[in-house]
Formats: C-alpha cells, sequence, structure tokens
C-alpha cells in the first residue's frame, strides 16, 4: 500500500465527536503540511543550485556523478512533497485524490532512487579505500553512470508495477492481481530498501574504521566528511521513512491510529532531501576565509567533493579556480 495516498485521502472529520478535537486536529496537520511545503520548498532551491553546477558548470568525475543523481532524486521527491502540501493546506479536493493515485509513486520512485544512490556512493567510497590500487587502475571509466541508470532504471520499474498492482494509477477498484502481486511487489521493494540500508550501514562502518582505526590511518578528506554526514543525516531523518513504510506494508490498519507520526516521518525524510545541499556547501566552506579572495558556489561545492588531505600553510592551498575534485584517485564517472 501507499502511505500517501491513504494520508491524502484522510477526512478531516470531527473525533470523537468533538469540535474541539477536531480543531486541534485540523491545527496540527496544518502546521505540519506547513512546515513540509517550506523545508520542501527550500530544499527544492538547494537541489536545483547543486544540479545546475554539476551539470552544466563543473566538470564531472566518478563520485559527483553519483551526487548530481541524488540531487535529482531529492528534487523528485520535495516536488511531489511540496505538491501534496499545497493541496492539503489550500484543499484542493478537486484535485486531491488524483494527485495522490499518479504521483505517488514518484514519491516511491524518488525515495528508493535516493537511498541507492547514496548507498553507492558509500560504497565505493570504502573501495576506492580499502582497495585503492585495484580503483585507480582497473576500475571501469563510466561505471558511475552505468550504475545510475541501472539504479533509476530498477527504481522506476519497481514504482510502476507498485502503481500498476497496487492500484495507484486507478481510480476505480484495484485490479484482479490486486491481492497476489500488490503483497509480493511490497515485499520485493521492503526487501530491496533494507539490502541498501545493509550495504549502506556495512560500508560506512567500514571506512570509518578504516580511516580511524589501526596503524595505516588515513587522513580524512573534505569528500569523506562530505559522505559521511549525508550518511549521519539519512540514518536520522531519512531513514524513519522507510521504516514507516515497511511497518504499514505490513500492518496497514495501523496507518489512521499513526497518522500524526506519519506526517512527523514525511517532514524529517524533507528535512534529509534539504539538508543534502547545505552539507555540500558547508563541508565546501569550512575553515575558509571568505574575506580573503574570491569564493562563489561553484568552488564551495569543488572543495566539498575534494579528495585531498588539506594544507594547513597559508597559501600552499589549491587555488579555487583550478581546485581538482579527486582527479587521479577518482577517474572518470
Amino acid at each position: 500500500m501507499d502511505m500517501t495516498v491513504t494520508a491524502g485521502e484522510t477526512n478531516l472529520t470531527p473525533i470523537n465527536g468533538s469540535d474541539q478535537a477536531f480543531h486541534q486536529y485540523y491545527t496540527e496537520l496544518l502546521i505540519l503540511q506547513l512546515l513540509t511545503g517550506i523545508v520542501a520548498l527550500v530544499g527544492l532551491a538547494g537541489n536545483v543550485v547543486v544540479l545546475w553546477l554539476l551539470g552544466f558548470r563543473m566538470r564531472r568525475n566518478s563520485f559527483s556523478v553519483y551526487i548530481l543523481n541524488l540531487a535529482g532524486a531529492d528534487f523528485l521527491f520535495l516536488c511531489y512533497r511540496f505538491i501534496h502540501s499545497l493541496v492539503l493546506v489550500f484543499d484542493f479536493d478537486f484535485v486531491n485524490e488524483v494527485i495522490n493515485r499518479f504521483l505517488s509513486p514518484v514519491s516511491i520512485f524518488a525515495y528508493i532512487s535516493g537511498l541507492s544512490f547514496l548507498s553507492a556512493i558509500s560504497t565505493e567510497r570504502c573501495i576506492s579505500v580499502l582497495w585503492p590500487i585495484w580503483y585507480r587502475c582497473r576500475r571501469p571509466r563510466h561505471l558511475s553512470a552505468i550504475i545510475c541508470a541501472l539504479l533509476w532504471a530498477l527504481s522506476l520499474l519497481l514504482s510502476m508495477l507498485e502503481g500498476n498492482y497496487c492500484g495507484f494509477f486507478s481510480l476505480d477498484e484495484p485490479n484482479v492481481g490486486f491481492h497476489v502481486w500488490c503483497p509480493m511487489l511490497d515485499f520485493i521493494s521492503a526487501a530491496w530498501l533494507i539490502l541498501l540500508f545493509v550495504l549502506l550501514s556495512g560500508s560506512s562502518l567500514a571506512l570509518v574504521t578504516r580511516l580511524l582505526c589501526g596503524s595505516h590511518r588515513l587522513p580524512p578528506t573534505r569528500l569523506y566528511l562530505t559522505v559521511m554526514i549525508t550518511v549521519l543525516v539519512f540514518l536520522l531523518c531519512g531513514l524513519p521513512f522507510g521504516i514507516y513504510w515497511f511497518l504499514i506494508v505490513w500492518f496497514p490498519n495501523e496507518f489512521n491510529a499513526l497518522f500524526h507520526v506519519f506526517l512527523m516521518v514525511v517532514l524529517l525524510s524533507c528535512i534529509n532531501s534539504c539538508a543534502n545541499p547545505i552539507v555540500y556547501f558547508f563541508v565546501g566552506s569550512f575553515r575558509q576565509r571568505w574575506w580573503k579572495g574570491r569564493h562563489t558556489l561553484r568552488l564551495v561545492l569543488q572543495r566539498a567533493l575534494q579528495d585531498t588531505p588539506e594544507v594547513d600553510e597559508p597559501g600552499e592551498s589549491l587555488p579555487g579556480e583550478t581546485l581538482a575534485m579527486s582527479g587521479s584517485s577518482l577517474g572518470q564517472g
């Protein structure tokens, strides 16, 4: 089942026959939807900047290709959440059901894609640290682009099948395969999310262990900090959405009782997608003297993807215009 469909179709009727409880319920719903819409709008602006810089203003490498696709997935997710919030806040009943039916698979598609790209980033970063010689010499040149294309296709396939067999694309009753294929597709989607989470957690833990423990510790780079902070933000804000989705698949009757929890989970997922561009620009501008020299958003993003150790001596840092984004160690995407 799709959580957003139930959320959009929940009628705002008085609870226990009490007008006071109804107004309190409606106020809480309105506040959460407003916050979700505001966060989604801010996140849309941030991800548009990342898409513009990585898509048209910067030379891409293996990791920046993943970041570009992750920004695209976050943009799609925030677009749906922003539109859905507007519909609920302004009570557009005539488009509410159509939007939920036809756009809710976009939310699933974007969430699965985002988690897939983040897992790919963490896994490839771990491989580049654990087996640096193989990574530099034997890694296929366009591996990042191929993996991203496959992840987009797999996520689209899962969301389209969910939309077809679980009744999202139909305004009538679900088709005859609903009771057979829908539970199976829910199980496959949940299993894929669990696999991605295991890859994300395992590779991140191995990376932290390799860089911070042992006798051959490597100095952390800005790219390492970017990946680690992005993963941490997802575990805190993005993962609850997947957990809630997994639980509702197996316990659908509990959705209405936990509707406010669902709204909080949606808000956290929007914060996760909104925070990623903020993380990039925070890491890129950290310890930089803004009053000395010219710092553009492009240079800041370049520094966030820099895979060389920091130079502490003044005057030895690379100029912004010629800053290499993990050139020799990353290879081309």
